[in-house]
């Protein structure tokens, strides 16, 4: 079986790690910070991105916003029902409302990640 794991960032991205793939979105928490999500601009597929660098942006009816790179690797593909319906990020950020898929660089990067309980504590802290 193929161990997933979930880290989170101090930006409110999520990252799910499945193989030498990792899934990145935003969090519950960012998308009810920035209310009603209206357009979401995603990465090339095969840009090479940084850690920590802007890969994406999401507007919503109050503001627009970076989504950063959690670790640095190859965007491997990029979630095209986001074009259509923006309001993925809204309904189901966690799950169907992902932003885009990278290859992993560097495992190293995540040991300065959150898992859910240090997240969870880290936003109720804000």
């Amino acid at each position: 079986m193929i161990e997933m794991a979930r880290y989170f960032t101090d930006e409110h991205e999520w990252i799910d790690v499945e193989g030498d793939t990792a899934t990145v979105g935003i969090t519950d928490y960012a998308q009810g910070q920035l209310g009603d999500i209206v357009f979401v601009e995603l990465p090339d597929v095969g840009s090479v991105i940084d850690k920590g660098k802007d890969a994406a942006v999401v507007e919503s009816v109050k503001a627009a916003s970076d989504v950063y790179a959690p670790i640095s690797g190859e965007i491997m593909e990029t979630n095209d029902a986001l074009e259509d319906d923006p309001a993925l990020v809204n309904t189901s950020p966690e799950e169907n409302g992902w932003f885009f898929k990278m290859t992993i660089g560097d495992k190293s990067q995540f040991d300065g990640l959150m898992d859910e309980a240090a997240y969870k504590t880290f936003c109720d802290g804000l």
